[in-house]
């Protein structure tokens, strides 16, 4: 005979929960499951805030489902494992991304792309194995199976960590998948919002020349000052735009609102790379021309 609810989700959570398109979040009482003998249960301390969260609670992909707590880029601190977790132990830092579960046998698991897994279960607003609603991490508990979770540095302050889990995977993939990762090439980084600036941060470290475009002239002081940018671009400004033209060997894209896409690969030397990472409510324009002359390639 099948579990009751109670049985299986005992344990009593609460939460900030969206409950229609409007975005205003609200107290939500609800429960968790009981720790399974796979699973880590962890206190929540932190949660970033992702532009995907802001999309999700407003169902602006046409997705959501309600009520809704969002929060993806989770940390905290572990108070229960299930007697087969191996990875971890009581007390250890940990932190949860986007996804809490996937299939484990299509061929995108085998070669460690989970996340592409078509069976793959977002940390919200999707149905578990067990036919519940996920819920994410603006609330005060999780439980996720091991191999969801991972551990965070004790030398990496919590609060700083939690953005990690999703915006610094975001640009940090993309600049090492399409080669953008060499010392000496010069990336561009469209937008200076929650993955700009972390994708700044990463491309310095990684030894490449960068330069920030975006719309706004009040942000260039913080891509050159604060986060150590080499050059910073108006994008509206013609002049500066075409003064660039044809020096970055790729750009990362990280707007997650409707913007031209013809400025960026005007900027593209031959064979340059733009990776968009930004999530547009609405379809963008692809200038497919510019592509063919520049033989450039668009990755989303």
């Amino acid at each position: 005979m099948a579990k009751s609810l109670e049985v299986e989700h005992p344990n009593k959570a609460f939460g900030w929960a969206a409950r229609d398109t409007s975005g205003v979040l609200s107290p939500f009482n609800f429960s968790r499951r009981a720790t399974g003998e796979k699973d880590v249960t962890f206190k929540v301390l932190y949660c970033g805030i992702c532009h995907s969260d802001l999309h999700m609670v407003k169902n602006e992909w046409g997705m959501s489902t309600y009520p809704l707590i969002p929060g993806h880029e989770i940390v905290g601190v572990v108070t229960e494992v299930g007697s087969r977790v191996q990875k971890f132990k009581v007390g250890d830092k940990v932190g949860v991304g986007c996804m809490v579960g996937a299939c484990h046998s299509c061929d995108n698991c085998i070669s460690h792309l989970e996340n592409y897994c078509t069976k793959m279960i977002l940390t919200y607003g999707v149905k578990y194995y067990d036919g519940t609603t996920t819920y994410g991490g603006y609330s005060d508990t999780m439980v996720t199976d091991e191999h969801f979770v991972i551990r965070i540095p004790d030398n990496l302050p919590l609060d700083a960590g939690a953005p990690l889990l999703c915006a610094r995977i975001t640009v940090y993939s993309p600049l090492r998948f399409y080669g953008l990762d060499k010392p000496g090439m010069h990336v561009g980084v469209v937008g200076l919002g929650g993955l700009g600036h972390v994708a700044v941060k990463f491309a310095k470290a990684i030894g490449v020349k960068v330069t920030v475009i975006s719309t706004s002239p009040n942000k260039k002081k913080e891509a050159l000052d604060h986060l150590g940018a080499d050059s910073f671009l108006v994008s509206k400004d013609q002049d500066q735009i075409q003064a660039a033209q044809g020096t970055l060997d790729g750009i990362i894209d990280t707007v997650s609102a409707q913007h031209p896409l013809m400025p960026p690969l005007g900027l593209l030397k031959t064979q340059g790379k733009l990776v968009m990472v930004g999530a547009p409510e609405k379809p963008l324009e692809l200038p497919v021309f510019p592509l063919l002359m520049g033989k450039h390639a668009c990755y989303i």
